[in-house]
């Protein structure tokens, strides 16, 4: 029972006033033993609960809480999932962690396709190490939505794509899952050569028979590092085939519109910069379902900037004073998104008379020049390239180049160590166009 350790109890809830501890670990609750999270947010779910509890010593101990139907105990456990992890199963051809280099820390390279941690965390699974009983506890207890990464739908593809040759049910698990009221929301990572054409074609058709309890799928490239020696000889897209695939999706999405009332299916932004095609409008990605695939990012962040501009321009340029005006402002970013950020500095310039924006093109030096996606440029990289330009008085990043939560990028070199080389302030912004325009102004 190490997972079901307490790490922190909330104040003034139930298991506060219940007398439970940090330290202490959870054994059952109403006399059923728990197996993880799944099971524990069930049970804990009654009006009624009588826990049973172990403290440090050894000791057994009773609780018994009456509370609000679905009221949270206020327990906070030091493994989330109160259970071992499950690393993936697969041995997929595009997998992002076999390319990537030796010597970074070790939580980088574990493979996680846990289903409990689509549930509480986003993540995308393949559902290969998921058995049909578990998809039926996760139907009983309506864990929902599950995040899906089906890639190809098709039997043998799917078993070759991903190097395991229990990967074929797909559909049938899938079926499982939406049949039991569960949300599903699913993931295409697609390779040239390899899943795309006729297998798209298929993949999208059978995905569309689900509509009913798909909510949601997403087409992502595939993404390739430098370090790929040994591995499937896979290629990136070239901007003719982008647009290809741009001009089909886009006609499957009027289709789903008029069928199911919704686009349904959702390109990543890489496929409209590499093929220069316009990002489409806002009202293309209705409430962005797949946001955190990278998909209607660019768009959302463009229609942000300027509406926060409409509502707020006389405000904001009462702030606005000639120190602001002069200001020397680097943002740097990677290669997909440079060219729609430098139209937003360029549109919020000259709204506001910034004489010294420079946006500034990162080149994936670390994973190599394939890496466009600035959520991957490193520390090193940024320090390097930037240190050609007269220095800036600020420097502004995404947050995504940033471990969550934290001032770190990927290869361990912090934001201070980044402003102490470059000789300047390095500030993180958020995805939000308010926050783009604040930071690009230096006004709070």
């Amino acid at each position: 029972m190490a997972y079901t350790k307490i790490l922190k109890i909330e104040k003034g809830s139930a298991a506060e006033e219940g007398g439970i501890q940090p330290g202490d670990k959870l054994l059952k609750i109403n006399g059923k033993k728990i197996k993880d999270v799944f099971d524990y947010r069930f049970y804990a779910a009654d009006e009624f609960v009588s826990l049973e509890m172990e403290t440090p010593d050894g000791e057994v101990y009773v609780v018994d809480i009456e509370k609000d139907e679905y009221e949270d105990l206020g327990i906070e456990f030091e493994n989330s999932i109160m259970d071992c992890d499950r690393s993936c199963a697969n041995n997929c051809i595009f997998c992002f962690i076999d390319q990537m280099p030796p010597g970074m820390r070790d939580t980088l390279y574990f493979k996680d396709d846990d289903i409990r941690l689509s549930f509480l965390t986003g993540n995308y699974v393949t559902l290969t190490n998921t058995g049909y009983r578990e998809l039926e506890r996760i139907v009983k207890y309506h864990l929902s939505p599950i995040n899906v990464s089906v890639h190809v739908t098709d039997p043998k593809r799917r078993c070759m794509m991903l190097n395991n040759k229990n990967a074929g049910d797909i559909l049938k698990k899938i079926k499982v899952l939406v049949d039991g009221g569960i949300t599903v929301n699913a993931q295409i990572v697609l390779c040239p050569g390899i899943n795309d054409g006729g297998y798209l074609k298929r993949t999208v058709e059978d995905l569309i028979e689900l509509s009913y309890g798909i909510a949601s799928v997403s087409v992502v490239p595939v993404g390739m590092t430098k370090y790929r020696d040994g591995l499937y000889d896979l290629r990136v897209f070239t901007p003719e085939e982008c647009a290809e695939v741009v001009e089909y999706i886009s006609s499957v999405q009027e289709k789903c519109r008029e069928e199911i009332g919704t686009g349904f299916i959702y390109l990543a932004d890489e496929f409209y910069i590499k093929s220069d095609i316009e990002i489409p409008p806002c009202e293309t990605y209705e409430d962005f379902p797949q946001i955190e695939n990278g998909v209607g990012m660019a768009s959302l962040l463009i229609d942000e900037v300027h509406t926060y501009i409409k509502k707020n321009e006389k405000k904001l340029k009462s702030k606005i004073t000639d120190e602001i005006k002069k200001r020397k402002v680097i943002i740097a970013t990677g290669v997909a998104a440079f060219g729609i950020l430098t139209e937003l500095a360029s549109y919020v310039s000259g709204k506001f008379d910034l004489e010294c924006v420079n946006v500034v093109k990162i080149i994936n030096d670390f994973f190599g020049e394939n890496v466009t996606v600035a959520g991957l440029i490193t520390g090193g990289d940024l320090i390097n390239q930037l240190s050609d330009y007269d220095t800036p008085d600020v420097v502004l990043i995404t947050e995504n180049m940033l471990r969550n939560g934290e001032t770190v990028f990927l290869d361990d070199i912090t934001v201070s160590d980044a402003e102490e080389k470059l000789n300047t302030k390095v500030v993180p912004c958020s995805d939000s166009g308010a926050d783009f325009v604040n930071k690009l102004l230096g006004v709070d």
